[in-house]
């Protein structure tokens, strides 16, 4: 089968999972985010994998999980036959699901413990907001994952009714008088701090890095959650920033190494050799 009708099968398959139903669900589950975490991170681990899963096959592939947290994602993506690593500031949060940390590494986003072009796909969820320089780990990014290989990025817009995450959408009036207001009504702060551990993440700078980076190159760029029909968002600047709600930006690295690029820890058969 030629690209050009790979491409196209692609698209067909991710429109017909893209579905309205599908949209709802994720919605329900993540109603009850905070009672029932098990059933939303759950179901969007599997979610991710499916998506994932539109653009490139996993069985054999090393994927890196940025900010990979609780094992969710690390069961989703091995059922599919990844090598899967997952990094995170705090190790211990990798048992909040019961997966076990061997074969995780603990580091910093912007400063990834992995060697140049060692990964065949760097994904990250909504992690790309809690980053004080976000271009820093998009660039880590690229320069992990090999030539031809794919990052998968999302992350909530600051605009976006859940911008705010628990402060929502009491930051629409600002990100400090958010935080206080929280802290007022529940007695203590916020996990997500403003410009501490929350940090006003826009599409339109996102887009604007991914189409200056010398080392990628743009498949997609849509809300996450929507029905396919409603990609047409991410056209709209300023609009998009509020309805888009998660923003998903998929590249394909190209071989231009990134200016500065070194070599890091390695893995290998998605392990890690320190």
């Amino acid at each position: 089968m030629s690209a050009a009708h790979e491409g196209a099968a692609g698209r067909a398959a991710r429109r017909r999972y893209a579905t309205l139903g599908r949209s709802v669900a994720l919605f329900r589950a993540f109603l009850v985010e905070q009672s029932d975490p098990d059933r939303f991170y759950g179901l969007l681990a599997e979610d991710s994998v499916r998506q994932v899963a539109g653009y490139t096959g996993l069985a054999g592939r090393t994927v890196l999980d940025v900010g990979g947290g609780p094992g969710y994602f690390a069961a989703a993506f091995r059922a599919a036959g990844a090598h899967y690593v997952g990094l995170d500031p705090d190790v211990g949060d990798f048992s909040a699901a019961g997966e076990s940390v061997a074969g995780m590494l603990r580091g910093s986003g912007t400063a990834l413990p992995v060697r140049t072009a060692g990964v065949d796909v760097a994904f990250s969820s909504n992690v790309l907001e809690h980053v004080p320089t976000p271009e820093r780990m998009l660039d880590e990014m690229v320069r992990v994952t090999r030539p031809g290989g794919l990052l998968f990025v999302s992350f909530t817009p600051w605009l976006s009714p859940w911008g705010g995450h628990e402060t929502a959408p009491w930051h629409y009036l600002g990100g400090d008088r958010a935080r206080r207001r929280y802290q007022r009504r529940t007695g203590r702060p916020p996990k997500n701090r403003y410009r501490e551990t929350l940090f006003p993440t826009s599409i339109g700078a996102t887009l604007r890095w991914a189409r200056g980076c010398a080392g990628v190159e743009v498949l997609d760029a849509l809300p996450r959650y929507h029905p396919w029909w409603g990609r047409w968002v991410i056209r709209l600047p300023g609009i998009r920033e509020v309805v888009a709600w998660n923003f998903l930006l998929v590249l394909r690295r190209t071989g231009t190494e990134p200016a500065g690029a070194a070599e890091k820890t390695e893995l290998t058969g998605g392990r890690v050799a320190m």
